[in-house]
């Protein structure tokens, strides 16, 4: 069974700082794409950045400059480094990773960690 584990959100003054972490664990293959996408209350999800296994970033417009996509294949971890936080990033955070198991590739969602913005 594959999980994906999400750590390092909570609550940061404006201006701050905050590091989010996602570890792929269990019977994998290799792991493609992750991303991170962000749900805030009464708004849709979204996507925030993405990085292919290669190394291929890509991010919301609205984070460009500010977030810091990366991963560490050898864990299978990916990171979200957060800077220069505002009140409108405070929102519930997804990993999302594309993980081949036994020869297929499957979509797996952490469970969402909070990061709230707030002074």
């Amino acid at each position: 069974q594959v999980q994906l584990v999400e750590s390092g959100g909570g609550l940061v003054q404006p201006g701050g700082s905050l590091r989010l972490s996602c570890a792929a664990s269990g019977i994998i293959f290799s792991v493609n794409a992750m991303d991170w996408y962000r749900q805030a209350p009464g708004k849709e999800r979204e996507l925030v950045a993405g990085i292919t296994r290669g190394g291929n970033t890509n991010y919301a417009d609205s984070v460009k400059g500010r977030f810091t996509i990366s991963r560490d294949n050898a864990k299978n971890t990916v990171y979200l480094q957060m800077n220069s936080l505002k009140p409108e990033d405070t929102a519930v955070y997804y990993c999302h990773a594309d993980i081949v198991v036994l020869g297929k590739a499957y979509d797996y969602w952490g469970q969402g960690i909070q990061v709230t913005v707030s002074s």
